[in-house]
């Protein structure tokens, strides 16, 4: 077939019509005409969407109508099941397809476990998040693993239960539900690279079902392990070398599996459509069950080509342009979310470039916000940040950010050394100075942090774990009995949160941020933890602490009512919608950083001081952001302070202003 044909608008006319007649026929005697009207009009709609790619990817196959017509029917199948609430939601999103961009979406992300016990128990706790004005939970670590080392949850044994210490998918189902009653959106994670060796699939092909022995990539030698592994990168050679495993009890005479990550956990060939569909529906069955944001982890990986690096592939994006389609024909109100430690610059092509724009995922985790941020903590200087903030593409329409401070990982210092360069430093010495000021053993460090493979990987490779607070000095203050220092770490946590709330996006809070949890060192007393040195910085929910929020002049207090003040403050700020673009400008002061957001009815100034000390800025800042007199700074409630004094405005330490035209 030629190119030509290949995107014949006639071709794929035909091809709808054959799938139309492949229905035709299966639906006879069906009672829901109107459902199934709706369904096929839907197809109609993102046929070309959903056909193309599949094309591409699968179309020199001689069963490739085959497996079309099973993946429709699969799709039709879910589209039936599908509850009148979760339709509701879908037509609701053809007149708000934005819902994710508005300034009113703010996230909390949690491990449900530690922060409630189980999925009943997180029900109790809604009220909670609400007060804090939560609109979306995103739940970590949430599918059946297998039973023993999961890698964080990634080894998944089965799609369609939850890990069976925190409850059911009735339970799953029953949250998603009240959530939605209140205005909450629920996100989940799913990984598409693999399965975990216990899975069903798995299992059968280890008993030899040549079935399922195609829905991963074995091998019986290693000719070809060996050639791909010149072109490869290992994910975890400290604790898992190689990115393939000999596993002897893979049918009679064992085989070679690839396992990017661990042993336990093996890739999904996805040249085979049947793994397509599969995943497919699962999907499909996690969005009826009323999640609406899948996101989705490892996905850089799912393509391998002999002689690349087997990431980032092309046809990675096909297969995500595939899975968009189905979603978008049956379930048009769950999106896609991307976390991918992969450059910025990489990054943003899986929200969709070129043709395929509005085609990918809609939210991308700016892991390297986080990074810098932590960096511009540390040095006081807004220098790197401007730069690499300058550079980063902007998303594209129908897109946004997913940003935090901290999200459940650890913090790798993901600096490039050109981006170090272009403001004067060196990469290395910077991140190593990262890693020492952060694990507290920099002169003048207020950070509680630890780092983590620290015995076993490079200094270019060592990553900083540690909650919010710990990490910006609230642990060391609290042990001196530095009322000082406790005010300037409390300043931290504001100026960093003021950040990600403006910067575009949805804000994602972790849990426990809002209360200053600290780092926890009992997690060694946990037997699925003690192994892993990050669930230090992934502490129980201290319920008795919460309780302090309401006790006015304590810590959990002080931080919880600037925090909630921001999202509030957020919320009524229509300019901070996600689409609205965004720029840094220059200041004249090297700790401050200034951004604007511009809405054609109206503008905003963030100014944020990354200094221990007193700042100024000049005023006529405002005009270069094109804000028109008067301005007022949103954040100061009682209207009291002047906001500027001499034609500059001052900023306390640590001290963030929202500015707006009045």
């Amino acid at each position: 077939m030629t190119k030509t044909q290949l995107y014949s608008a006639q071709h794929t006319r035909q091809v709808f019509l054959q799938v139309q007649q492949h229905l035709t026929v299966r639906l006879q005697g069906q009672r829901d005409s109107a459902v199934i009207d709706r369904f096929l009009f839907s197809l109609g709609h993102h046929f070309q969407d959903l056909y193309h790619p599949l094309l591409i990817l699968y179309g020199q196959r001689s069963d490739f109508t085959t497996h079309l017509n099973g993946l429709i029917d699969t799709m039709l199948s879910a589209y039936i099941e599908r509850s009148a609430a979760l339709r509701q939601r879908d037509d609701a999103c053809y007149t708000t397809p934005d819902w994710f961009q508005h300034e009113t979406m703010v996230g909390y992300a949690c491990y449900v476990d530690q922060f409630a016990g189980n999925l009943k128990g997180a029900m109790q706790r809604l009220d909670y998040l609400e007060e804090l004005g939560i609109t979306y939970l995103q739940l970590r670590s949430l599918l059946q693993p297998r039973e023993g080392a999961d890698h964080d949850g990634w080894a998944i044994q089965d799609y369609r239960k939850v890990d069976q210490r925190i409850g059911t998918i009735e339970d799953l189902a029953e949250l998603a539900t009240v959530l939605h009653a209140r205005g909450i959106s629920l996100g989940i994670e799913l990984v598409l690279n693999h399965t975990a060796q216990e899975h069903a699939w798995a299992q059968q092909a280890m008993q030899g079902d040549p079935t399922y022995l195609s829905y991963y990539l074995t091998f019986d030698d290693r000719n070809l392990p060996d050639a791909y592994e010149r072109t490869l990168r290992e994910m975890l050679p400290a604790c898992a070398p190689g990115n393939f495993t000999w596993v002897p009890d893979l049918t009679e005479s064992g085989k070679w599996v690839w396992t990017t990550f661990h042993g336990f956990e093996w890739d999904l060939n996805y040249r085979n459509p049947a793994v397509f569909r599969d995943m497919a529906a699962t999907m499909l069955f996690l969005g009826n069950l009323g999640i609406d944001v899948l996101c989705l982890n490892a996905v850089p990986f799912i393509w391998k080509t002999m002689g690349s690096s087997c990431e980032n592939q092309p046809e990675a994006h096909l297969l995500l342009q595939a899975f968009r389609a189905v979603m978008r024909i049956v379930a048009p109100s769950i999106i896609f979310q991307i976390d991918a430690s992969v450059p910025t610059t990489e990054l943003v092509h899986y929200l969709g470039s070129g043709p395929a724009t509005g085609k990918e995922c809609e939210l991308a985790c700016h892991h390297q916000l986080m990074v810098l941020l932590w960096s511009t903590l540390a040095t006081t200087r807004v220098n790197l940040l401007h730069h690499v903030l300058q550079e980063i593409p902007p998303t594209p329409p129908g897109s946004t950010w997913l940003t935090y401070i901290r999200d459940h990982d650890d913090i790798v210092w993901q600096i490039a050394d050109d981006d170090a360069s272009a403001v004067g430093e060196n990469g290395t010495l910077h991140r190593q100075f990262l890693t020492n000021f952060y694990r507290g053993y920099f002169p003048g460090s207020f950070a509680r942090g630890v780092r983590v493979q620290a015995e076993t990987m490079g200094t270019e490779h060592e990553r900083i774990i540690g909650t919010t607070a710990s990490l910006t000095g609230m642990e060391q203050a609290l042990e001196h009995g530095d009322a000082r220092g406790l005010d300037l770490a409390i300043r931290r946590i504001v100026l960093l949160y003021s950040v990600v709330m403006v910067v575009g996006g949805i804000p994602l809070m972790m849990m426990g941020d809002e209360l200053g949890l600290l780092n926890d060192p009992d997690f060694i007393h946990h037997p699925q933890h003690a192994n892993d040195n990050r669930w230090m910085h992934r502490p129980v929910m201290d319920w008795s602490r919460a309780d302090l929020r309401h006790v006015p002049q304590t810590a959990t207090a002080q931080i919880y009512h600037r925090l909630q003040q921001l999202i509030l403050a957020r919320k009524q700020a229509f300019v901070l919608h996600g689409a609205n673009p965004g720029a840094v400008l220059v200041t004249s002061n090297p700790h401050v950083l200034a951004l604007t957001r511009q809405h054609p009815c109206g503008r905003f100034l963030l100014l944020a001081n990354f200094h221990h000390q007193v700042q100024q800025v000049p005023a006529a800042l405002t005009r270069q952001a094109n804000l028109r007199d008067p301005v007022r700074n949103v954040l100061d409630t009682t209207g009291q302070r002047p906001l500027i004094t001499g034609g500059n405005i001052a900023l306390q330490p640590y001290e963030s202003v929202w500015l707006i035209d009045v």
